[in-house]
């Protein structure tokens, strides 16, 4: 046995209370023919009474499997060991590492334990992220409603290419006028680009944090957004850009002007010289010291100011994992405090577990998932590496984080989905499918469904165009099934296999009874044997075959059968 690759960490994602009575259990071991056993019992029992259960394989790459179990408690303090044979020998898995003699009567000096689960502790999911099909939305280029408002600031024409400083005069009611365009889709949770007062098209260098940006809107307009939102049974998520703002805000402008004399010098980084960091090389963006105390306060207000007025949803992140883990643990407690089911989505591009551990954020923007479905679609990697990238990235995070994540193709800091895969509509309907039935929130960016495409930033930024929609009712069509998927039990609150076949691309959801299987295909058409399944939905399906560049979505209900 390889003994090197086994590992376990205690209260963390490989030890996570889902509730006060239950946890998740993990251990990882070599890709090898073993059998593993959590041990394990409550600790101020005298003596312990050992309960042993077998752990099954739930992920795998290309060097580990990763057990996992998940049990009731009977006492809030648990403790435990893992066994695992080899097929000649049992070895013991503790605090001490392994070792093939093992007295669990004198356990408690090293065994591994969850101490006493706390209520406060607890990683809720927010309930409504399991189901939620977010739509990204860059506001400046979705739609147009108001025609009175002072428009001299727009310089380009609705479908032209835009350029870093080009306007288009998008608004929040021409979002309005959308809205029932967009539950139509399947929609039911829209993420705004910032909407505060800035002077650029993107407004993520901020001038006023408690603003409506007079291109967009005014406070009224937005009223009537949240509300027409909320009254559709939808959500609504706002960008918060708390690691940078404008040059030009006025907090600035007094600390570079006045120095060591400003009330606000120390919420910035600035040097004798007057030069001072920024996001980026962008120096019309000063970073913000969140260390500080006054600032925390300032943005936590934001934060609030915004649920409290409006009664938005929560607040994607900007630029999150630059920001000090301090400010995001007393942004969580004040934001939850005020709406508990307010979701608090990072911008992490990387692994984000130490801001996911149930004291920072929610969940992510799933960028390895994005970086997976690119290579995978793109024909960088197989359906074999596929599964195994999936795989890692599900057992990075806790079950909770996983639930939350947020799952895309692409977003207004990336080339298009459909522009990368050469402008295959069948490998961007693949992709959607996949994003969908994984596990995690979906969020597809605006104009996808009409086949938008566009390079590098800022040409990923093209306006919607909407005479589209009819010479795209096919695919449009199509999105919505897949979407429509996000209500099945499966995919909200079940269990997840991702594995690979032959070259097929295989995710199975499973709840009780019920049973959900997705299979991609990208090579050669493929004969599959639909057994006990029925269809869902499927692109590129031909008489028992699955062609290239397809997929098809499976249901199974033993109770149905």
């Amino acid at each position: 046995m390889n003994k090197e690759a086994v590992f376990h960490m205690m209260e963390s994602q490989w030890a996570n209370p889902i509730d006060v009575d239950e946890i998740i259990i993990r251990l990882r071991t070599a890709k090898e023919k073993l059998d593993a056993y959590l041990v394990y019992g409550w600790q101020f029992d005298v003596p312990i009474v050992w309960n042993e259960i077998k752990m099954e394989v739930a992920y795998e790459d290309e060097l580990f499997y990763y057990y996992e179990t998940r049990i009731r408690l009977d006492d809030r303090r648990l403790c435990y060991v893992f066994k695992i044979n080899d097929g000649h020998n049992d070895y013991y898995f503790s605090e001490d590492g392994l070792s093939e003699n093992y007295d669990l009567a004198d356990a408690y000096y090293n065994f591994f334990q969850m101490p006493y689960i706390n209520e406060a502790d607890l990683f809720p999911t927010v309930a409504w992220m399991k189901e939620a099909v977010f739509y990204q939305i860059f506001v400046d280029r979705f739609a147009r409603a108001n025609f009175s408002k002072d428009d001299s600031y727009i310089n380009m024409a609705w479908e032209d290419k835009p350029s870093p400083t080009s306007f288009a005069g998008g608004d929040l009611l021409g979002i309005v006028d959308k809205l029932d365009y967009l539950k139509d889709l399947g929609v039911n949770a829209i993420y705004l680009t910032p909407i505060f007062r800035s002077n650029s098209n993107h407004k993520y260098d901020i001038i006023d944090y408690f603003k409506i940006d007079p291109h967009f809107g005014n406070e009224e307009d937005f009223r009537k957004l949240v509300d027409n939102i909320h009254a559709r049974g939808m959500k609504l998520v706002l960008d918060g850009v708390f690691n940078h703002m404008s040059k030009d805000n006025l907090i600035f402008q007094d600390a570079l002007e006045k120095y060591k004399d400003s009330d606000y010098f120390d919420w910035f980084y600035i040097n004798e010289d007057k030069t001072y960091e920024t996001f980026a090389k962008v120096t019309a963006m000063p970073k913000i010291n969140t260390s500080n105390e006054r600032v925390q306060k300032y943005l936590i207000d934001v934060g609030k100011y915004w649920i409290e007025k409006f009664d938005i949803d929560g607040w994607r992140l900007d630029v999150s994992d630059e920001i000090s883990h301090d400010f995001w643990r007393a942004f969580r407690k004040e934001i939850k405090g005020l709406k508990k089911d307010a979701v608090i989505l990072g911008e992490n591009w990387h692994d984000g577990s130490s801001f996911l551990m149930g004291d920072q954020f929610d969940s992510i923007m799933n960028y390895s998932f994005t970086k997976a479905s690119l290579d995978f679609f793109k024909g960088e990697i197989d359906a074999r590496a596929m599964a195994f990238r999936l795989n890692r990235v599900l057992v990075r995070n806790k079950d909770q984080v996983n639930r939350m994540n947020l799952n895309f193709l692409d977003t207004h800091d990336t080339l298009r989905f459909l522009t990368e895969v050469d402008g295959s509509e069948d490998k961007l309907l693949s992709g959607i499918a996949l994003m969908t039935v994984f596990m995690g929130t979906t969020c597809m960016y605006y104009g996808t469904e009409i086949g938008l495409e566009g390079g590098y930033d800022p040409d990923c930024r093209r306006s919607f165009i909407w005479d589209r929609l009819g010479e795209k009712e096919n695919l449009i069509i199509k999105i919505k099934e897949i979407f429509s998927l996000k209500s099945k039990e499966p995919i909200k609150e079940g269990g997840i296999r991702v594995k690979s076949d032959e070259g097929l691309l295989i995710i199975e959801r499973f709840y009780g009874s019920s049973e959900i299987k997705l299979v991609i295909n990208l090579k050669d058409a493929r004969q599959i044997d639909l057994g006990d399944f029925n269809i869902l939905t499927s692109n590129r399906y031909e008489e028992g075959s699955l062609l290239e560049n397809s997929f098809i979505v499976l249901e199974k209900n033993s109770k149905h059968l």
